[in-house]
């Protein structure tokens, strides 16, 4: 695993000292549009990034929260309330939250954090996006095949993997597409299994169970945004089935994988976005950005509780070994 930059990183260098300068009577205001219920650790990140670049809430600063309580359906009217609201910029979170933001505006700038915006055609290219988005790209689909490899490497008979993917969010069906393509390579099939609501676990997890799955893979917005990790991870455990997400923190959790981008630079970078829309650059002239430093995290002790080996070639490989 390479540890690199950013690949955009040069064009979006911190500003000199002297562009920090703020008016005391200008107060901007942010939108932020979010799925999750409730704060979040990215919200914390996002705040503390955005004071050390001098922008800070109650002095220049005021953010206007707008929170879907885990209901994509909810999105675009919150959407449209910050729309009407005015706000100097919308920093929109997740998937489904980008879609709710782009259909509500295609003139208030917005600094956005997705998987995938091409894919999901937010934008047209991620090198000049141009119109009102840029931000963050986390190509999370496109590490599909990684973690399958990874999967294989520890269950050399892996046949079935199940899929746990969010209906309400539409980058769900890339996510899909990129691990069947993945597994085809394989030899190994994917079991997509398509929840809507917290509701839909426990019957999820059957059909998993019915269906033999030698191990699982989680989509992450269950993770980051929804914050159900603790309650997907007990449901994995009481059916055996390890699982692997590259959602934050979900080895720590007691995932038995994690690999995916590290998450804490994703989150100060985007505030750099927000400072360069906030002192006059456009949007659709900044790169967006990708991750090229991705962490893998192994829980052994999750692995012992299911009686699994982890082979010592990739725990020599793992970044965090959790004993």
């Amino acid at each position: 695993m390479r540890r690199r930059r950013f690949l955009f990183a040069l064009p979006l260098a911190v500003l000199p000292r002297w562009a920090f300068a703020q008016r005391a009577d200008t107060v901007r205001v942010i939108g932020y549009l979010t799925l999750a219920a409730k704060p979040t650790v990215r919200d914390r990140i996002f705040v503390d990034s955005l004071r050390r670049l001098g922008w800070i809430e109650g002095r220049n600063l005021k953010i206007e929260y707008r929170r879907g309580g885990n209901d994509p359906d909810r999105l675009a009217a919150l959407a449209g309330e910050l729309v009407k609201a005015k706000p100097d910029l919308i920093v929109a979170q997740s998937t489904p939250a980008v879609l709710a933001a782009k259909n509500a505006t295609q003139s208030i700038p917005l600094v956005t954090m997705s998987a995938d915006p091409v894919g999901n055609k937010f934008v047209d290219n991620l090198a000049r996006p141009a119109g009102n988005i840029t931000g963050i790209s986390m190509m999370m689909p496109q590490l599909a095949g990684k973690r399958l490899e990874l999967l294989r490497e520890i269950f050399p008979k892996l046949a079935r993997v199940a899929f746990l993917a969010h209906g309400g969010d539409p980058a769900h069906r890339i996510f899909v597409r990129e691990a069947e393509e993945a597994a085809s390579h394989l030899g190994v099939h994917v079991q997509p299994v398509v929840v809507r609501s917290a509701a839909d676990y426990e019957s999820a997890f059957a059909a998993m169970k019915s269906e033999k799955a030698d191990a699982l893979i989680i989509q992450p917005l269950f993770i980051n945004t929804l914050n159900d990790g603790p309650r997907l991870l007990q449901l994995a455990a009481q059916n055996r089935i390890p699982a692997t997400s590259d959602g934050d923190g979900f080895a720590q959790a007691g995932g038995l994988l994690f690999y995916g981008p590290d998450p804490r630079p994703i989150y100060e970078r985007l505030t750099v976005y927000v400072d360069r829309v906030l002192r006059g650059a456009k949007p659709g002239d900044l790169p967006i950005e990708q991750p090229e430093k991705f962490l893998l995290e192994v829980n052994l002790k999750t692995a012992k509780r299911l009686g699994v080996k982890v082979p010592q070639a990739v725990l020599v490989r793992a970044d965090r070994v959790i004993e």
